[in-house]
């Protein structure tokens, strides 16, 4: 069995899953697609940890799944799974108690619950899709899956190149692929959300992009000088795009944060939406909750 702590973006998740892994000697395994790059700090809140013994750890704490991929390559739900489930079993073995904690609600299900089985990323063709535009790729999409374009928005452009792609590879639309099933618990686990008021959060997501701004700053500009560019995957997350606009003199200082802090409350609504539909989830006030009422729970829960 394992702790799982989830929630939206600014919610507060790393802090209390490290308060709770440091209680209980236990382990953390990162579930967040972004904090895997190497380079990204502050735009992905990862937390500064260092390498102990090959393992990034965070304050004494094994910090799993982070820090770890070249800006330049993409990662996947089927790599997160294969990955993560050797290191769960290597926690376990040592009679520790593994503690999962992000926000990538996909990572999450497929994780828990299974996943589809679908082709392979294809590197030849992920080259040809990242030579269109993003909205010459919705419209490719468009016209081969009528479902997959309407679900999917056109700047999310990893998962409108992926829909491409497995029609590419397949003949069959991605949206048909997918069988869509949703199971609504994630095992025999214990289930943490942390909840929060919309507008509390929508405070806390403006807060950190303003204390944050002059780190993603600093490192977009390191990657940028290394021959990264736009286009580099690492660098299409969340809030970086509209930082390279502004190091290019394209946008002010205000109108990237604006904008990262507008996309950042749109991305924490669809979390919202996503892990709502959960039912073995125990929710916890984000303003209120400690690691000793989390672990209180799971004491009253084990039994």
């Amino acid at each position: 069995m394992a702790i799982i702590i989830a929630g939206p973006t600014a919610s507060g998740k790393t802090d209390l899953a490290l308060d709770v892994a440091r209680i209980i000697g236990g382990e953390i395994i990162s579930v967040d697609s972004r904090q895997v790059y190497r380079g990204l700090l502050f735009g992905t809140a990862k937390p500064a940890g260092v390498y102990d013994g090959g393992v990034y750890t965070v304050g004494g704490v094994p910090y799993h799944m982070v820090d770890f991929l070249p800006p330049e390559q993409i990662y996947n739900t089927g790599l997160f799974v294969s990955a993560a489930k050797k290191i769960e079993a290597e926690i376990l073995a040592k009679n520790k108690i593994p503690v999962f904690a992000g926000g990538t609600g996909m990572w999450l299900q497929a994780y828990f619950s299974g996943m589809d089985k679908l082709p392979e990323a294809d590197p030849t063709l992920r080259a040809k899709f990242s030579a269109m535009t993003k909205a010459q790729l919705h419209q490719k999409l468009a016209s081969v899956d009528i479902a997959s374009a309407e679900a999917i928005p056109a700047g999310n452009i990893q998962r409108v190149m992926r829909a491409l792609e497995i029609f590419e590879l397949t003949g069959i639309p991605a949206s048909t692929l997918r069988t869509g099933r949703f199971n609504a618990n994630l095992g025999d686990n214990f289930f943490v959300y942390l909840d929060w008021e919309k507008d509390e959060l929508n405070r806390r997501i403006e807060t950190r992009t303003n204390l944050i701004f002059d780190g993603m700053v600093n490192e977009t500009r390191a990657l940028l000088l290394r021959g990264f560019t736009a286009e580099t995957p690492a660098l299409k997350s969340l809030g970086y795009p509209q930082i390279i606009d502004f190091i290019d003199g394209k946008i002010t200082r205000a109108a990237a944060i604006e904008k990262i802090v507008i996309l950042t409350r749109q991305y924490a609504k669809r979390q919202r939406t996503w892990f709502a539909r959960y039912k073995n989830k125990i929710i916890f006030n984000g303003a209120q909750a400690t690691a000793e009422k989390i672990l209180g729970e799971y004491n009253k829960w084990k039994k």
